[in-house]
Formats: C-alpha cells, structure tokens, sequence
C-alpha cells in the first residue's frame, strides 16, 4: 500500500510539472497512458457499464488521487450507438486488434485503412483490453471496426442490433428518392470504398435491382 501512494505522489508531481507547461484545457492520453497504464484506473465505470447512457469519464475521486486540486471534466460527447454493452466486451478477456489487423489483410475491413493502423494494432496498447477498440486519442470505434466481429450486414435489419432510427438517420444524405436513378451516372461523386459499411463488399447490383 505504502508503494502504491508512494507511485501516485511520484505521478502527480510529474503531472503538475507537465501543466505548468500546457494550457489547463489541454488533455493528453498518451501522457497517462504511459504514467496510469491500465484504463479502468481513470475510466472506473467502464468495465461494468451496460448503456450507452453512462457517462463513463473520470469522475473526481478518480483525478483527485494525481491532481490535489481536482479536474473539470466535461460532459460525454452525444453517441449514435444506442446499445453497447462494455461490461459484456471487457468480460471477453480479449482485445479485438487481432480480428480488426486480419480483416485488413484480407480485405474484409469495410472502410479506407487510416494511415498507421496496421502498425498501432500490433503494439503493446492495442493489445490491452480497450486499446483495440479505442485507439489514442479517446479515439470511438469506427463502424468498420464493430463489423470485423459483428459481420452480419442485411440493412436496415441488422442496423437496429447497435442503432436506433429515434437517434440517428440510416439513409445516407445522397440517398434521396432519385438515388436508384442517378446514382451510376457519375455526377453525383458517388465514393464507393464507403458502400461497403452498409452492403458488405460483396454486394451486387442485382441486390437491389
């Protein structure tokens, strides 16, 4: 116990160092994944959050044990998933950065690979239990990346399993009531790599045709 306070005091002192240098507003994740390594030390309702109504950012008690004065901690960004379960993903026991990395080399990732993705999920973060999902920054999940495990594309059906039509818009912008008309015309910039996420690459014509 005594090692244990003796850590927090050697960590708070390096973090009011650090402030004095940055502007309060500034947040570094990569700064306290290096000094606090294990997510759910901050994060200390994620491992038994089962809605995505949880506020799941640090609270006070938990700033307070490295910074003295407390810390203000803004109000969670709105999400477009209306069911999640962490408790459920944490008791997997695995990260997904295996699955996410093999869907890329065989092509099955339904989205443009960001630049450096394959190299981050082979690192030691990617591999913790939330790394694999949320990649620093207090990066959310990509939809590709949900897909690699939750494969079953048949829209709008299996869109309802994570989302709700209350919350958000399943029809994209440039899907309007022409869309079936114009849409192989090439005038409307249609991106293809993005029709993946709802169709699957293996989609056809004849699938809605």
């Amino acid at each position: 116990m005594a090692h244990y306070v003796q850590r927090l005091v050697a960590l708070a002192g390096l973090l009011f160092a650090t402030a004095v240098a940055q502007k309060a507003a500034d947040f570094s994740h990569d700064l306290h994944l290096k000094l606090v390594p294990k997510c759910t030390t901050c994060h200390v309702n994620a491992a038994s959050s089962k809605q995505t109504s949880d506020n799941l950012l640090p609270t006070a008690d938990a700033c307070v044990q490295c910074h003295p004065g407390g810390r203000d901690i803004k109000q969670p960004r709105p999400t477009v998933v209306a069911k999640f379960s962490h408790e459920f993903h944490v008791k997997l026991g695995t990260t997904v950065a295996p699955t996410i990395l093999a869907a890329i080399d065989r092509n099955r990732y339904l989205a443009p690979v960001p630049a450096g993705l394959k190299e981050y999920l082979q690192t030691a973060q990617a591999k913790t239990e939330c790394g694999g999902c949320h990649r620093a920054p207090a990066s959310l999940p990509h939809m590709a990346d949900c897909l690699t495990c939750h494969n079953k594309i048949d829209p709008p059906d299996s869109c309802a399993t994570c989302h709700s039509a209350a919350t958000m818009k399943f029809r994209p912008a440039n899907h309007t009531a022409d869309f079936l008309d114009t849409h192989t015309t090439g005038k409307i910039g249609l991106d293809k790599t993005t029709c993946a996420v709802c169709h699957s690459r293996r989609f056809t014509c004849l699938g809605c045709h």
